[in-house]
């Protein structure tokens, strides 16, 4: 199909079978469809609409739901595209969208698309993420060594390791919202840099990664002041080998979010100021591959192994979390990075949004959180 083409609604409504909770299925096509990565809301239009990712047609392009109604509008046409990258700016007036080596400019009203990047020859381009003044979006680019180890770092992390070893040039680039100016290089380094997070308040402020095993990688979370060019480390490991990973920025722009295991095998979620103060952790009994809070006293972990469930956590009036308890069923294979389930609350912690294949192919569901969180049953593991 065309860009410009409005896709019927595929939603369907039922009750969870473990947990009594309604949930929403929106998509239901024979290909897979994802929400943008979790550390991307998605969300515009008052929270009337949100962009999702499918691979209907045997292409992977983006597209746009009214959240009311489930029609999808489909905003780009890209033929035999493997993957697609989007970030919004922060008026929710355009998306920048990623494919291959370029980055375009994507008018949500017109659908026009104009390119304002693309990488040198012999660079990938990571994630894309949009500071909060809109003047520009940031994304990291990475020197390309498929010629020399085999790589699928979407379906499975093959290669992961090697090209952390590897050491690959990378540079954190930041581009003209409008493409009017030169691109400009922020930081470099012969370092696997990936995960770019603008906070959503402070346009000077991101976050980015030094990716590979976490167990192994010299340090994750980094700062980087886009004025000054200083990159600093973040939540520094407590013990040798500890794994902490997977940050997001909370609504207040300084807090940074993020998971991880200690060396005895507990698993926590945590928080912590861009300046590493105020650091707040919480551990819990089983393993996950992400977590997620929403900055008003809710979390969220999607399990792994034996936990096939959505569970979540609400502070209480002393600020201590409660739970986990299930909120619903999540059977989510992690094969491929489509299919990983990447929960993320909405803009006001009101709704959850995750991804899973539990029928065989990656759909979009979301749940309203419940009121009484009591209501919802513990999760024993």
């Amino acid at each position: 199909m065309a860009k410009g083409t409005v896709w019927r609604p595929e939603r369907k409504l039922y009750r969870d079978r473990l947990t009594g909770v309604e949930v929403v299925q929106l998509t239901d096509y024979k290909a897979h469809s994802h929400h943008l990565y979790f550390t991307e809301s998605g969300w515009y239009d008052g929270g009337k609409r949100l962009l999702f990712v499918s691979d209907r047609d045997n292409s992977s392009n983006l597209y746009s739901m009214d959240i009311n109604s489930g029609e999808m509008l489909q905003l780009t046409d890209y033929p035999d595209n493997d993957a697609v990258d989007a970030c919004l700016l922060p008026d929710g007036r355009a998306a920048f969208v990623k494919t291959d080596r370029s980055v375009r400019r994507l008018d949500l009203a017109t659908l026009k698309e104009e390119l304002i990047y693309e990488a040198p020859e012999g660079y990938n381009i990571g994630n894309l993420s949009c500071p909060a003044d809109g003047r520009s979006v940031v994304t990291c680019i990475q020197e390309d060594l498929s010629h020399r180890m085999p790589l699928d770092l979407g379906n499975g992390y093959v290669g992961h390791r090697e090209l952390m070893e590897a050491a690959p040039h990378s540079r954190i680039v930041r581009i003209d919202s409008e493409g009017q100016a030169q691109p400009e290089t922020l930081y470099e380094a012969h370092r696997f840099i990936t995960h770019i997070n603008a906070s959503p308040v402070e346009p000077w402020l991101i976050t980015f990664c030094h990716e590979g095993p976490w167990h192994l990688v010299d340090h994750r979370i980094w700062g980087l002041d886009l004025r000054s060019g200083e990159a600093w480390r973040i939540r520094q490991r407590l013990e040798p080998g500890e794994k902490v990973g997977h940050e997001f920025f909370y609504p207040d722009g300084m807090t940074i979010g993020y998971h991880g295991f200690r060396m005895d095998g507990t698993n926590f979620f945590g928080s912590i100021r861009y300046d590493n103060t105020s650091m707040e952790e919480t551990d819990f009994g089983f393993d996950t591959w992400h977590a997620y809070a929403d900055g008003y006293g809710q979390a969220v972990v999607d399990g792994k192994g034996a936990v096939k469930t959505i569970s979540v956590w609400r502070k209480d009036a002393k600020g201590v979390y409660q739970g986990p308890r299930m909120l619903c069923e999540l059977r989510c294979s992690f094969h491929s990075q489509k299919v990983h389930a990447h929960p993320r609350f909405d803009p006001g912690g009101q709704r959850l949004l995750f991804t899973s294949d539990k029928n065989g192919y990656g759909n979009l569901y979301l749940v309203d959180m419940p009121e009484d969180f009591d209501s919802l049953p513990l999760l024993s593991v």
